[in-house]
């Protein structure tokens, strides 16, 4: 089975990934790895337009988030992330591709898994091969205080980060975005669980589902 988990950014796709690994013993990957090995392959000419959010980020460098978030609504974060999820699109198929073929069991995680894309992989290869599920956050308040619980030491949001207001801005963003994966996945019938409040509980829950045949 392809274990396919959606959701905005920091609303605890990898949490949910790692965890799930280690209980079932099957392998796990982050979408962000495929968006990064897509990148090498393609020409400097249509880099910008296919991933326009690693383009934006790296416009001036290794850009802050307080300078970005404050320069940037939510809408159109957005719409970058949305864009550049299409262009990784492709590579996440082939993966489940070559991994159902060979019979293997594999969790892939990411903001890339749109409920449209894993609608098509659902269709394409088969309930008895794919599954998937989505997660939102939509407490902006609360983002912006529990994001200091974080236990990553190469967290991106923490790391580059100085200024309290960017969390709430983040947040917002992911709220925002959640209402659009929320809407979305309920559209084609998948499962959303809501990390707001019991957030290692609905981690369970999700795990619980995700193995249920």
């Amino acid at each position: 089975m392809i274990y396919l988990i959606g959701a905005p950014p920091r609303c605890g796709k990898t949490i949910l990934a790692k965890k799930m690994s280690k209980e079932i013993k099957i392998p796990w990957i982050s979408c962000d790895t495929l968006d990064s090995i897509s990148q090498e392959y393609v020409s400097a000419k249509i880099w910008v337009k296919k991933y326009p959010y690693s383009a934006l980020r790296r416009k001036k460098g290794e850009r802050d988030n307080d300078e970005f978030y404050a320069e940037h609504p939510p809408s159109k974060i957005i719409g970058l992330l949305r864009i550049e999820a299409s262009s990784v699109h492709k590579a996440i198929e082939t993966m489940i591709a070559c991994e159902v073929a060979d019979g293997n069991d594999f969790i892939i995680e990411g903001y890339q898994i749109l409920p449209s894309f894993a609608d098509k992989m659902i269709k394409k290869f088969g309930k008895q091969h794919v599954k998937a599920i989505f997660l939102t956050k939509f407490d902006v308040n609360k983002f912006a205080r529990d994001v200091h619980y974080s236990s990553n030491s190469n967290d991106w949001l923490l790391k580059i980060t100085k200024n309290q207001e960017t969390f709430a801005r983040v947040g917002k963003m992911v709220s925002e975005y959640s209402k659009i994966f929320n809407r979305e996945a309920g559209g084609f019938g998948f499962s959303v669980f809501n990390m707001d409040e019991n957030f290692y509980g609905q981690i369970k829950q999700a795990i619980k589902y995700l193995r249920k045949k």
